[in-house]
């Protein structure tokens, strides 16, 4: 990945955002923030939000790899802190984490069915 953009706003407690994209295809971006406080949202709805995420139901980068279990590696050595460990399912080998704001990361070795 690299960066496209990095803005911090002081009128929002110096909220600040990063925009990230696979290098080469600038039709594709992901845009990582911390929950944001006031004005965006008051603290009660800040919490429910960071609870929601924590149980990972607020959404969900999907990342490929050829080789999950290497690219699993490779992040840990690197200090990724992973939820779970590479694992078998059905439509291939699938890891999770999380980025220091608490978004659910996947990371996943597709394998789709062959062709009948």
């Amino acid at each position: 990945m690299e960066v496209r953009a990095e803005v911090t706003l002081p009128e929002m407690d110096d909220c600040r955002g990063l925009t990230v994209g696979p290098a080469g295809q600038e039709d594709v971006s992901i845009v990582l923030m911390a929950i944001p406080g006031a004005p965006v949202m008051d603290e009660e709805t800040a919490e429910q939000v960071r609870g929601v995420m924590a149980k990972g139901f607020a959404g969900t980068v999907f990342l490929t790899t050829d080789d999950c279990r290497a690219s699993y590696e490779e992040l840990l050595a690197r200090g990724v802190e992973f939820s779970e460990a590479p694992e078998e399912r059905p439509y291939g080998i699938d890891s999770g984490f999380r980025d220091p704001s608490g978004n659910s990361i996947r990371l996943t070795e597709v394998r789709l069915p062959a062709e009948v």
